[in-house]
């Protein structure tokens, strides 16, 4: 169903400490266990959906590419239970919220909707570029104080960044979300890279569930080839470190988190990703 590739089982690398960095971390590089390419419905391409790939990274589980001329509108509800964050790649977003209160937001700048909210969103018309964004939800049941803040719109110039990477959740090394209320154990960053630049991630511990997904160019894995635009790639033990290299300007966002089904019994500790308790589970059955 989900076109899985099995990697070699790895050895029993060197852990992080929990706050993610960008440099000084040791350990084995983790492989692919699932690459596929995003479905596209006119001038959105779905990458994760919770009817597909997202029982597998809960709790993302909705994620989306878009690109929407100069004065194209949608509508944005954030379902209940749900934070719905909109990442600007180009161009500006123009979003009223539900009080009427109305905003833009240009690239490198993110919405967050909280649950029950109702916004639109349009490309605005003074830039005249395309408007491209990244939007993904958030499944906020195991985050009460979460789901009592209130929705933001955060300003390129407020978004905390470490080299490459742009923080919306969670922390990497110094920088952390801007959020008031950011949902805890979830990381989520908008990392861009130049071309032949290499870039490398280890996972809190108790992070069982990592993806990243390409928007604009291509980054090559030292074992698993190349992800490229509009591509999703699941990896699967979640001991090591992940290390791409980037084929062009390349740029894409890369999720992780403890997953919602992650406490399986029989499949105790933090060895497993959600991926392998899944399989796992079919084996027995």
């Amino acid at each position: 169903m989900f076109d899985v590739t099995f990697p070699t089982p790895p050895g029993k690398p060197e852990r992080s400490s929990g706050k993610p960095s960008s440099t000084g971390v040791a350990g084995q590089s983790r492989r692919i266990a699932l690459r596929r390419s995003g479905r596209r419905h006119g001038p959105i391409t779905r990458l994760i959906t919770p009817w597909n790939i997202g029982e597998l990274t809960q709790p993302f589980v909705f994620l989306c590419y878009s690109e929407l001329g100069p004065g194209a509108r949608t509508v944005v509800g954030a379902q209940p239970g749900i934070g719905v964050l909109t990442l600007v790649l180009s161009g500006a977003l123009a979003f009223q919220d539900a009080t009427g209160t109305k905003r833009t937001v240009a690239a490198g700048g993110f919405t967050w909707t909280m649950p029950g909210e109702v916004v639109w969103h349009a490309g605005d018309r003074i830039t005249g570029e395309p408007l491209r964004t990244l939007q993904l939800w958030v499944d906020l049941s195991r985050s009460p104080a979460s789901l009592a803040g209130e929705s933001q719109w955060v300003a390129p110039q407020e978004v905390q960044e470490e080299g490459p990477v742009r923080v919306a959740l969670g922390q990497f090394g110094h920088a952390r979300s801007p959020l008031a209320h950011a949902p805890p154990d979830i990381n989520y960053f908008h990392v861009r890279l130049k071309d032949a630049q290499r870039w490398r991630y280890a996972a809190p511990n108790e992070h069982n569930v990592t993806w990243f997904a390409v928007d604009r160019g291509g980054v090559r894995l030292p074992e698993d080839g190349r992800v490229l635009r509009e591509q999703i790639a699941l990896f699967g033990d979640p001991r090591g470190v992940i290390e791409v290299q980037a084929d062009g300007e390349s740029s894409f966002v890369l999720g992780s988190a403890r997953g919602i089904d992650s406490m399986d019994p029989g499949l105790e500790g933090h060895e497993f990703s959600v991926l392998d308790r899944r399989l796992a589970r079919g084996r027995r059955r």
